[in-house]
């Protein structure tokens, strides 16, 4: 399942960072993602979780991810991991210049065609929603439901 990456540059000392492979699921593209950028992702995230030790060097399919939508999914998770590693320390300062960054590379990421944003949006979503489900019977989602349009 995993790999190990060399991430130097540091100063001469190294980190071993571990890295997985994610395939699409039209077989078409496998990707080689550093696992902290990979678990950004909740649908990456709980395939993880459920191949768990059973992964095989093949990688972990993503059944319901094409390939275009995952380069799109994993570039957006690259660029925000390092970002995410880091911001406990520094909550309380104003926004620092790799933070406007991010800022301008999230304006620019959905800057893409309707298709694209779409598969973005539809992945999101129904697997925040298949999260929100999961474990409940029909009528706990029911309620759920109600007490939802109930408020608005």
């Amino acid at each position: 399942m995993a790999a190990a990456a060399d991430s130097g540059g540091d100063g001469g000392t190294s980190t071993v960072e571990k890295t997985i492979v994610l395939v699409s699921s039209d077989n078409s593209a496998r990707f080689e993602v550093r696992e902290a950028a990979a678990l950004l992702s909740q649908t990456v995230r709980r395939m993880i979780d459920e191949a768990g030790a059973v992964a095989s060097g093949d990688g972990i399919p993503l059944p319901n991810v094409d390939a275009r939508t995952l380069a799109k999914v994993l570039e957006y998770c690259n660029k925000h991991a390092p970002a995410s590693s880091s911001s406990s320390a520094a909550e309380a300062a104003p926004p620092a210049e790799g933070e406007e960054d991010l800022e301008s590379f999230d304006r620019e990421f959905v800057r893409v065609d309707m298709g694209t944003l779409y598969s973005l949006v539809l992945n999101l979503t129904c697997q925040t929603i298949a999260d929100m489900i999961k474990g409940k019977t029909p009528e706990q989602i029911r309620k759920d439901h109600e007490r939802i349009h109930a408020r608005g």
